[in-house]
């Protein structure tokens, strides 16, 4: 029961990083109906970035993190300007090949430039643990909990109170409406993928941090439990994918607690099709009648 309870408390630390990835895969499919496979590999560029900023220019943590999220916002604007955009009108499959090709893309790039190796992070802050009763708890794992609840709600008040945000609501009920009221569209999207690629920066770093070691090859695996943690609290809502994101990490430490460590991916899939059987658009989403 002991270690049940310390992998329950693990998994929210590793689940609030597959909520920060999620949330980038929601917006932009709430925006454009895109599913942005490209997104775990601006999740490994972002800890590069914080990699070489701390190690070559010797930055704090936090500086790092700062600069690692507006690179990564102005790379996922290019992603969306050179990529998307041409194929906005476009049938969805070739946007979803143009997607997955990005990706690779992303990965080889940074495989040819910085060799597949994997690469010590390093760590700016000092590791300290925490014992409360039975259950220890390290200041890396509080970090990533208090940054990403920070980033979620700055996001939710990004979404909720201004007018970008209400820009952003409005072009994903409907983009033509949206154009005629004078909302710059474009601007919108961009903006959008902007704010998602910065949280998966952010996310990247904690990763990089938590288990000091980062590689060209580290967004594959995430990305598609990010995707998959979207689309089980509801692909294009919120607070759907940020709540995915905690039940993956959570599925992932207690299947690591009861011996099951080697088949925790499959068994994350197993239940995403159990509750997608039950509730086909995710435990926060609606059921909508949708033209494919």
């Amino acid at each position: 029961m002991e270690m049940m309870i310390q992998q329950l408390i693990n998994g929210l630390f590793l689940g609030s990083i597959y909520a920060l990835l999620a949330l980038g895969y929601t917006m932009v499919y709430g925006i454009i109906k895109l599913i942005n496979f490209a997104h775990g590999e601006v999740y490994m560029i972002g800890s590069f970035i914080g990699y070489f900023l701390i190690n070559q220019w010797h930055m704090g943590f936090f500086p790092a993190l700062f600069i690692s999220m507006i690179a990564s916002a102005a790379l996922g604007v290019t992603i969306e300007f050179l990529a998307y955009r041409p194929l906005r009108n476009s049938t969805r499959i070739s946007a979803l090949i143009t997607a997955i090709g990005v990706s690779y893309l992303l990965q080889n790039v940074m495989i040819f430039f910085f060799s597949p190796d994997v690469r010590p992070f390093p760590q700016a802050i000092a590791r300290k643990t925490y014992s409360i009763g039975f259950v220890e708890v390290s200041n890396i794992q509080l970090l990533i909990l208090a940054v990403s609840l920070v980033l979620m709600i700055l996001l939710q008040l990004i979404v909720k109170k201004t007018r970008m945000g209400k820009a952003m609501r409005a072009v994903s009920v409907d983009a033509d409406a949206a154009r005629l009221m004078g909302i710059n569209v474009n601007r919108t999207i961009s903006f959008t993928f902007a704010l998602g690629s910065a949280l998966a920066a952010a996310g990247g770093m904690l990763i990089g941090l938590y288990y000091n070691s980062i590689d060209p090859s580290m967004g594959v695996v995430p990305g598609l439990k990010s995707f998959v943690a979207a689309v089980l609290g509801g692909i294009g809502i919120i607070p759907g994918a940020a709540l995915g994101g905690f039940v993956i990490g959570l599925i992932e430490t207690v299947a690591t607690a009861l011996g099951f460590s080697d088949y925790k991916d499959a068994l994350v899939y197993v239940i995403l099709i159990i509750i997608l059987l039950v509730r086909p658009a995710g435990i926060l989403g609606k059921n909508l009648k949708e033209k494919v």
